[in-house]
């Protein structure tokens, strides 16, 4: 009889306990954690501290106990090891799970896209949207060429690292880790095939740049760039300036201009390729990589001249000689005088 007591009241103890147990484990590893909306965007800034993390955490989370998750969290060791960073988080969590995607630096890369810049200050206030180092941080980096001439860039050229495209980053990249990054791809993208064709045409990767940046803007039909690129390297070879409109633009900061005026051209700057031979210090925008392949690709042709069809289709006309261009030339001005288009 007391045999049976005791494996009664041992049977209970063990049920209780197994309960027990069950509760705690659905308390620590149950989900308990539910997220304001699906794939909830959580940022913790460099240097936070534990409060700060626990104050995020209750506003973008519901958080079951949050007395029970901070326990856990301390016997985990969390405070210790914030690591910043942009993190999804699911619907539905438990607080260990949360813990370790937290204490892991398991952070969700930004997609940053990179297209139609034209200055420094442009990629800046860019990137400075969608990474921790704001376009101040971004900026001052780039302005200082100490950052980078051990490289062989100048302020002037540095832009040509920053080839258009979409790249993953983590949000808390820093200003010095984004020029790292953009290095690397720069260089991943100059293949020895690429660097094969620039020193068929003689030039060096930033020259090719230069150029391509002018092309991009010249060209309002793409399939056009290698022609254009054809025009201007003939100039180049036989020392005539480019006379390219876009750097005017560039040199006027003053992209919105619709008409090039005589005015215009008397701008003294070294990204006047009216007034100076050969091609200017620098891109005057992110060269595209299709204008930069035009460059590689050039079509091998006489021509010297182009000009906008008066039809403003976009596209030009090319001419081998200055008196056929000047015609050409004509035609368009006189359409854009009737487009009543002064500026």
């Amino acid at each position: 009889m007391k045999h049976k007591k005791i494996l009664y009241i041992l049977s209970g103890t063990g049920v209780v306990a197994l309960i027990i147990l069950i509760i705690i484990y659905r308390i620590l590893f149950g989900i308990n954690i539910i997220a304001h909306r699906n794939n909830q965007i959580i940022y913790i800034p460099t240097g936070s501290s534990y409060e700060q993390v626990m104050d995020t955490l209750k506003l973008k989370l519901k958080i079951k106990n949050k007395n029970v998750f901070g326990w856990l969290a301390n016997k985990k060791h969390y405070p210790a090891l914030i690591k910043p960073g942009r993190y999804v988080i699911d619907k539905e969590l438990t607080y260990n799970n949360l813990i370790n995607i937290l204490r892991s630096g398991n952070q969700v890369p930004v997609n940053l896209t990179l297209s139609n810049v034209h200055t420094l200050n442009q990629i800046a206030g860019r990137i400075g949207k969608q990474l921790e180092a704001d376009s101040l941080k971004i900026i001052g980096f780039l302005d200082d060429s100490s950052n980078y001439i051990s490289d062989g860039f100048k302020k002037e050229n540095i832009i040509s690292v920053f080839i258009p495209n979409t790249y993953e980053f983590y949000w808390n990249t820093d200003p010095k880790g984004l020029y790292t990054r953009m290095l690397k791809e720069y260089r991943l993208f100059w293949n020895e095939q690429r660097l094969s064709k620039a020193k068929e045409k003689g030039l060096d990767q930033k020259e090719v740049s230069i150029l391509a940046s002018i092309i991009d803007d010249e060209a309002a039909k793409p399939e056009e760039k290698p022609r254009i690129a054809g025009v201007y390297l003939n100039r180049l070879k036989r020392g005539i300036p480019l006379q390219a409109d876009p750097t005017i633009k560039f040199a006027l900061n003053d992209i919105s201009i619709t008409r090039i005026l005589k005015k215009h051209l008397l701008v003294d700057s070294p990204y006047n390729t009216y007034k100076h031979s050969g091609l200017p210090p620098g891109p005057i925008g992110c060269a595209t990589i299709e204008g930069i392949d035009a460059v590689l690709n050039a079509e091998r042709h006489d021509w010297l001249y182009f000009a906008a069809k008066a039809d403003f289709s976009g596209y030009h006309n090319f001419s081998r000689t200055l008196s056929e261009h000047n015609r050409y030339a004509l035609l368009y001005q006189k359409e854009l005088d009737k487009r009543k288009i002064f500026k």
